[in-house]
């Protein structure tokens, strides 16, 4: 077995058919059939199921499917640190919800930036479970994600608490009157958001289940929203403090179980890392 055998391998995987692995790979039909009957006698195993109208893979077609990924991942490290053994560069990918985009990320660019010129950073904004499953399926180097998480795959390194506050606009009805309101309406990022999760936990507790969801795709769009009267939200304290400090909004303190989350940095265990990435995590 080689390497070049497992590109072929996920080549059939990837099109469902010799024939399009063949032609995707630039080789005949005869040698991807060949190369997957050798690696099912080296490992005692039907890697797939063969139909007339498709290839699909067999459970043990599935386990081999995760380790080919993580030996492809190591050689790319492998050749990343050999070409460039005598410094740290590179490329990485780091995850993040939106407020941590808009929050930290320009320091974190700062920072990291000029202590490692060479290593150029990219940045996603996303759910958090999107950013766990990119993270174990090696599309990110790491994200920033709230805590638990409850992975064997994944290392976690807890950066900090923040204290998260409901927000209601400063003109208006108090919160009390608000929460009165039929219906509720909150404004909130997508499914997923973990900030969304916070306040539809918040007013389970205080036994409100109708309300409408005004779903935004922008922080500064909820501000908008929150501020000309539209609805609540919930976001971290010192966000708010920060950076809309000069807002026409009212802040309401959360108990200590909903209103403190707590951020933790999350990379693959079990794989070498790469300079770049340990460079990454040593700062934290």
């Amino acid at each position: 077995m080689n390497t070049n055998d497992l590109k072929i391998f996920e080549a059939v995987a990837a099109n469902g058919s010799f024939t399009k692995a063949a032609e995707a790979m630039f080789t005949v039909q005869s040698n991807v059939t060949a190369r997957v009957k050798n690696l099912e006698e080296e490992f005692g195993a039907d890697l797939f199921t063969r139909t007339s109208r498709k290839v699909t893979l067999t459970s043990a077609g599935e386990t081999l499917m995760q380790y080919s990924k993580q030996i492809d991942h190591l050689m790319q490290e492998a050749k990343k640190d050999i070409k460039k053994f005598n410094r740290v560069s590179g490329n990485l990918k780091i995850g993040c919800i939106e407020t941590t985009m808009a929050f930290k990320v320009p320091d974190i660019l700062s920072r990291f930036t000029e202590a490692y010129p060479d290593v150029d950073l990219e940045f996603k904004s996303e759910m958090r479970s999107e950013l766990i499953n990119d993270v174990i399926n090696y599309k990110l180097d790491a994200a920033f994600v709230s805590a638990p998480i409850n992975s064997p795959e994944l290392e976690q390194l807890h950066i900090k608490e923040e204290q998260l506050v409901i927000l209601a606009p400063a003109q208006g009805p108090g919160l009390k009157e608000l929460l009165m309101n039929q219906p509720l309406k909150i404004i909130v990022f997508d499914q997923g958001c973990v900030f969304r999760a916070r306040l539809e936990a918040w007013l389970n507790s205080k036994g409100i289940i109708q309300y409408k969801s005004i779903v935004l795709n922008s922080l500064e769009g909820i501000i908008n929203f929150v501020e000309a009267g539209l609805g609540i939200s919930i976001l971290p304290a010192e966000l708010i403090e920060q950076y809309y400090a000069g807002r026409k909004l009212k802040t309401h303190p959360l108990n200590k179980e909903l209103g403190t989350m707590s951020t933790v940095l999350i990379y693959r265990k079990n794989v070498p890392q790469s300079r770049a990435l340990k460079a990454f995590v040593e700062m934290y």
